[in-house]
């Protein structure tokens, strides 16, 4: 019940503030909401550790046809479901004073997005997942078309279109598991693969795995990032990165490796060989970024494909390091995200050229964005070391030359990250950052709690990694 409790309060309370007109009482709900929900979480903790069964809830949502209405956790999905639960409060955090027109409006989408992607993460029902992995994208379409930029029209219906194609793919992929099963339980369709053509389980393994590259994104479905990321409001590409891209991770891990084992048998290898592709592809292209969104929004493309291809070698170093680096990088994101825009609110500018010499007028600022940029680099004590340290062990066991390019990802990394630090923070002062002022305490409320996780999670990385650690021991093909 405490996983149904968990859903349903975003959602009741996004709903209501879609309706509300009054800004004082959006910015209440949204701070009690957000705290409400992270003492549930840590009380889930406590009970997952005595007894993770009281934790599901289970409901007869289509009893004619056996689709249950089906919520519950195990190691992976309530990691992911504390990632939500945290991201979504500092997002919202980073939101409720922006002066945004229907402020309410926007922190209530925020809050349904929150209660879809604990929906995502905690469903144990294939059309439940489905429903879902769908309702997550459609407020932050409606976040990125109402407040984003110019030309954010034709750039959300790129997005909609590429991932909506890709979940019908997956919706058919079900259809077909559920024929032979005549149930959309999860743990009952897992079953079904064994007992059919080989044929058609390459199918099905290629209709899941579109579904869940172009929602990460993996190379080469990307198309729709770099836009979607650099022309929607900073919130919206903040859910986008911290969340919404994880969820595709997250699909090939609980979907795609128990739905398919065949296709993962045969095809897994391709499939890695294209994620270390946008790997390096991901991180040259963002060395010749001067527009600071996209290049976070390339650098976040880059180590999703880290991710996905740790995952695909199936070894348990992969497994966790890629479910570790999913709740890095989620902090990571969101904070490099959030000072962009920052930056962009103090200078009026997102271009490397305009800038320079804020260290010395921010210094504040220019602390905790060192914080969360190494955290993205990977130096060792930042949580971003752990994952990458482990996924990069676990592609250089899977084939060594492959291992060796995927490496090189770390000195790519560095130099446009720290050039980025370098161009915004050194150097000496422009028009754009002269005058500018340190951040103040709304800022600090979002960035330091951030660092803090980053710097927690490198020095003590067993809180994490022993729930992930069910997982990879119990995964079928584990190698």
């Amino acid at each position: 019940m405490l996983t149904f409790i968990l859903f349903l309060l975003p959602l009741i309370s996004g709903v209501f503030l879609l309706w509300n007109k009054s800004t004082g009482l959006a910015k209440t709900v949204t701070v009690l909401v957000s705290l409400v929900q992270l003492a549930l979480f840590i009380y889930m903790v406590s009970v997952f550790r005595q007894d993770a069964a009281a934790l599901d809830y289970s409901w007869n949502w289509i009893s004619d046809f056996r689709v249950g209405f089906h919520l519950g956790v195990d190691g992976l999905s309530l990691l992911m479901t504390g990632l939500a639960v945290v991201i979504s409060g500092l997002i919202l955090l980073a939101t409720k004073d922006l002066n945004y027109d229907n402020i309410s409006r926007f922190l209530g989408l925020i809050l349904v997005t929150e209660a879809a992607l604990i929906g995502v993460f905690t469903a144990k029902d294939a059309f439940l997942f489905y429903f879902f992995f769908e309702m997550a994208l459609v407020p932050v379409y409606l976040m990125a078309n109402l407040w984003g930029g110019r030309g954010i029209s034709r750039i959300t219906l790129k997005m909609f279109i590429y991932t909506v194609l890709g979940s019908l793919l997956m919706l058919v992929a079900f259809v077909v598991l559920y024929l032979f099963a005549q149930t959309s339980d999860l743990a009952e369709l897992a079953k079904v693969p064994a007992g059919l053509r080989p044929g058609l389980n390459h199918l099905l393994f290629w209709g899941l795995l579109i579904a869940f590259a172009i929602k990460s994104p993996l190379f080469p479905f990307h198309g729709w990032l770099p836009d979607a990321y650099s022309k929607s409001p900073t919130p919206a590409t903040m859910l986008l990165s911290g969340l919404l891209s994880k969820m595709g991770i997250y699909g090939i891990l609980r979907i795609l490796v128990p739905l398919s084992p065949a296709g993962i048998t045969d095809f897994s290898g391709l499939v890695i060989y294209f994620a270390v592709v946008g790997l390096i592809y991901g991180s040259v292209i963002a060395i010749q970024q001067f527009h600071i969104k996209r290049l976070i929004a390339y650098s976040s493309f880059a180590h999703i494909g880290l991710m996905a291809a740790a995952a695909l070698t199936l070894s348990p170093s992969g497994i966790q390091g890629s479910v570790f680096q999913m709740v890095a990088h989620g902090f990571s994101a969101v904070g490099l995200f959030y000072v962009a825009k920052i930056i962009h609110d103090k200078t009026g500018s997102r271009s490397l050229v305009d800038l320079g010499g804020m260290a010395l007028r921010a210094p504040r600022l220019a602390v905790l964005f060192l914080i969360v940029l190494l955290g993205s680099v990977g130096l060792p004590l930042t949580n971003g070391f752990v994952g990458e340290f482990l996924m990069l062990r676990a592609v250089f066991d899977y084939q060594h030359i492959l291992g060796i390019i995927a490496i090189s990802s770390i000195i790519l990394a560095a130099v446009y990250l720290l050039r980025l630090y370098q161009k915004t923070m050194f150097g000496p002062a422009t028009p754009f950052t002269e005058n500018i002022r340190d951040i103040g305490l709304n800022e600090l409320v979002v960035l330091v709690p951030i660092a803090i996780v980053i710097i927690i999670t490198g020095v003590f990385p067993n809180c994490l990694l022993d729930l992930s650690s069910y997982l990879a021991d119990t995964l079928p093909l584990i190698k």
